[in-house]
């Protein structure tokens, strides 16, 4: 697995890579220093995760996430930094970043790569509390105007707690191919992009 790492400060930078390449599997073809280097070394390398620093000059992570999603919309993106400011969990989640970590969890980082590949989305114990009080229901709404059934508001709900579609399967004693069936639908009706939306979706629209 081929993890791009860019962080303004070379000593965190070079920590991580050697962090990440004591892993079995994990591999670190470059580092940058900055949201524009980013983007170019993302096109260069296009890795499997992009590791990346929320505070930088020139172009901060979230503006080079941002752009890179546009080139790139099943980029895997991975926030980390040392600050867990609300706009930034907010942009963040909006974006459709895969995770948001802080560095301070430097244990957890492998293993939120790890889930990130695997499609998973990663938020820090400390991030999650927070993403329900920050994403309050502006006016009500109705799923049903979208021809959301019961079953998929159900499994919206359970993508919103955090929940694999192998969780979701045997919660609800279901297959997984019929999760992502549900999912595939849940997606194309609200035109979101991907799970993260869903959750950020649900948790703006939650009564």
């Amino acid at each position: 697995m081929n993890i791009l790492i860019v962080d303004d400060d070379c000593l965190v930078a070079g920590a991580l890579k050697t962090i990440l390449e004591a892993t079995k599997g994990l591999h670190v073809p470059a580092c940058g220093s900055d949201g524009t280097e980013a983007v170019s070394l993302y096109r260069k390398f296009q890795p499997d995760v992009l590791l990346m620093d929320i505070r930088m000059k020139e172009m901060n992570g979230l503006e080079a996430s941002a752009e890179i999603l546009r080139e790139f919309p099943d980029a895997r993106i991975l926030l980390l930094t040392t600050f867990s400011d609300d706009e930034y969990i907010i942009k963040a989640l909006k974006l459709g970043a895969k995770g948001y970590l802080l560095k301070q969890d430097y244990q957890n980082i492998v293993p939120a790569i790890q889930a990130v590949f695997s499609g998973q989305t990663v938020f820090g114990n400390e991030i999650v509390s927070k993403i329900p009080s920050l994403l309050q229901k502006k006016q009500s709404f109705c799923y049903e105007d979208y021809d959301i059934n019961d079953r998929e508001l159900e499994i919206i709900g359970l993508i919103a707690e955090g929940m694999s579609n192998k969780e979701i399967a045997s919660r609800l004693y279901l297959s997984e191919g019929t999760v992502r069936n549900y999912l595939s639908a849940i997606l194309e009706k609200l035109n979101l992009r991907d799970r993260t939306q869903v959750a950020v979706f649900f948790y703006q629209h939650k009564s």
